[in-house]
């Protein structure tokens, strides 16, 4: 027992002693709180054996190319991480997420490529990130949302980012030192500096910046813009009352003042020109309900205008929604034209020196539904939205029909259209009474049937059917329209839930028959079975093996007849002394015998002496007939 507890007591006493230091390392003993110092040790790694416990860890000026997930793990304490200078290419996600009381981390020197959310989690308490000289080509807005709140000094210079996440930067609410010199940033957005109340140095040196936004002030921060192929013009006006000799900031257009310093340049010479409207169409200018609509215009003016565009009604035609997509160049397409969209629209170009609109008439034409006989060439356009009616070919036929109507959807029918001529599509509007803006589909000239789906549950709907003629060339295609329907979806509490809706009968029965198809081929493949049993068992039961008569063949080769012959009274046994020779019928060869445990009844006796040997009847019914001699 006392071999045992000695090596625990040395063991106990080691566990229990100071944290040991790592190989090529330095642990100051004197230093206030646990410091490593492993830099300019040649490392390729994190050292394994750290002392979790440590505050400060400068592993600087090594060769460590990744971060582990568990390198830094457990280390709470630490305050102070420098991997500086290192060629580290790769951050695992989670690297820093035990690093809660992290102050400062300095990435400066390295080559990451980009930065994203996961790789930076749990920098919860972060002052200062260090990131320059790196390869940095993009930035996940979700990378600084850890630190947003707490973060003080941020320096991402002398990288390759031709943007930032600037609704990220703008929420630093701490941020003072920003520090974006030696990058490709084109485009600062306006009010992103004035975002930041407490920044107080920006550092944009050496970009491609063309405009600057105002920065607030005075007092504003210090702001370093020189290097950037500014465009001088009454934009930058708050610039040049902010110069002072000693800035570097110099004009690269227009061409007047190429080349000049900024805070050379008069105030009257900062100048702007008024937006001037060249061109403003709709393509194209009359449109058929329900049909793609293209608005484009084009502006110049110094600085370049914005452009924007206002609906018949007044109200901006917003990019990006579910109808309108913006394009390049203050280009705006519509998905679908509506009757709303009839009247003018108005292309509105505006910059720092003033704004210009241009209107542009666009004619909506509505889809003609008629409300009498098919044969009625009199009938008027109206919208399809408001025609309730169904066209009718024969007394009583309704040529629309909204069948097995659901809470979230119904099947639309129509009868065939053989007499229109030259159908290329099928056209179907329809809208509810919650919604006035109108659903399009387009379905093949095939078609005879459409389902809709995703419908509202308690609504009422109204939906019309239409046929596209193509008229050929640039003709626009002929509508012929088949008839509309009205129909109620069903409340949200009666909807049957999924899987419980009854089948189609055409399903079913397709069912049916299948099921009746297996049920037959299972009882045909079991009556065969049964068939082919029964067969067996008999044929088994009457096997009759014949019994063999003669056996000759198989002992001396002589031929007997196979006339059967009455059985001969098996004669008594009689003693054979040991070595004497043994006769079996005549012109019979005497070979060794071999030895047997066991004697069957059917073959003679060998000690039987004369002519008249018994007849040779063995039995097949018995496996253990054997031959006394060998041929």
């Amino acid at each position: 027992m006392a071999k045992l507890l000695v090596p625990l007591v040395v063991l106990g006493a080691v566990a229990g002693g100071p944290p040991r230091c790592p190989p090529r390392c330095l642990c100051p003993a004197a230093a206030p709180s646990p410091t490593l110092l492993c830099a300019r040790t040649g490392l390729l790694a994190v050292p394994p054996l750290l002392d979790r416990g440590a505050v400060e860890l400068r592993l600087a000026d090594n060769f460590i190319g990744a971060v582990g997930r568990s390198d830094f793990a457990n280390m709470s304490s630490l305050v102070h991480l420098t991997l500086s200078r290192n060629g580290l290419r790769r951050l695992a996600p989670g690297a820093f997420a035990d690093l809660r009381a992290l102050r400062a981390l300095h990435l400066d020197g390295n080559r990451l490529p980009a930065l994203s959310g996961a790789q930076l989690r749990g920098l919860a308490n972060l002052r200062h990130l260090i990131l320059a000289n790196n390869q940095l080509a993009a930035i996940e807005p979700a990378a600084f949302a850890a630190f947003a709140a707490t973060v003080e000094d941020l320096d991402l210079s002398h990288n390759n980012l031709p943007a930032l996440p600037w609704d990220a930067v703008a929420s630093m609410a701490s941020l003072a030192t920003l520090t974006l010199d030696h990058n490709l940033l084109e485009r600062i957005p306006a009010g992103t500096v004035a975002r930041l109340p407490r920044l107080a140095r920006l550092d944009l040196t050496a970009n491609r910046l063309r405009a600057l936004p105002p920065v607030p002030g005075p007092p504003g921060p210090t702001l370093a813009a020189g290097g950037n192929p500014l465009h001088c013009n009454c934009e930058l006006l708050w610039l040049r009352r902010l110069a002072q000799p000693d800035r570097l900031e110099s004009c690269a257009s227009p061409p007047p003042l190429a080349g000049r310093l900024l805070w050379a340049v008069p105030e009257e010479e900062l100048t702007c020109s008024a937006p001037a409207i060249a061109a403003a169409a709709a393509h194209p200018p009359a449109v058929l309900e329900g049909q793609p609509l293209r608005l484009a215009c084009a502006a110049g003016g110094d600085p370049p205008p914005a452009l924007h565009w206002l609906g018949p009604d007044g109200r901006l035609v917003q990019n990006g929604s579910g109808r309108a997509v913006g394009r390049d160049g203050g280009t705006v397409e519509l998905r679908v034209a509506t009757l709303g969209d009839h009247g003018a629209f108005t292309c509105v170009a505006s910059n720092a020196a003033g704004e210009a609109a241009a209107r542009v008439p666009v004619a909506v034409l509505p889809l003609p539904v008629p409300h009498g006989d098919a044969g009625d060439d009199g009938a008027g356009a109206s919208d399809m939205a408001r025609a309730g009616g169904n066209g009718t070919r024969a007394p009583g036929e309704r040529r629309v029909v909204a069948a097995e109507v659901t809470a979230a959807s119904a099947r639309i029918r129509w009868l065939p259209q053989r007499h229109v001529p030259g159908v290329r599509v099928f056209q179907i509007q329809y809208n509810s009474s919650g919604d006035e803006a109108p659903v399009y589909r387009l379905l093949p000239p095939s078609s005879r049937s459409f389902t809709l789906r995703d419908l509202a549950a308690g609504r009422e709907y109204e939906l019309c059917v239409a046929a596209l003629q193509g008229a050929g060339g640039s003709a626009p295609p002929v509508t012929h329209p088949l008839g509309c329907v009205r129909f109620s979806t069903a409340p949200a509490g009666s909807a049957s839930p999924p899987g419980c809706a009854a089948l189609p009968r055409a399903h079913f029965l397709g069912g049916t028959v299948i099921i009746v198809i297996g049920a037959a081929i299972a009882a045909s493949v079991l009556l065969f079975i049964l068939i082919l049993t029964a067969r067996y068992k008999a044929a088994a039961a009457s096997r009759r093996l014949p019994a063999v008569t003669s056996v000759c063949s198989q002992t001396n080769g002589a031929h007997r007849s196979p006339d059967p012959e009455p059985a001969a009274p098996e004669p008594p046994a009689v003693a054979v002394p040991i070595g004497a020779p043994l006769a079996v019928g005549s012109g019979s060869h005497s070979f060794p015998r071999r030895s047997r445990t066991r004697r069957h009844g059917s073959l003679p006796r060998l000690d039987q002496g004369g002519d008249a040997a018994p007849a040779l009847r063995p039995s097949f019914g018995s496996t253990h007939w054997m031959l006394e001699s060998t041929v």
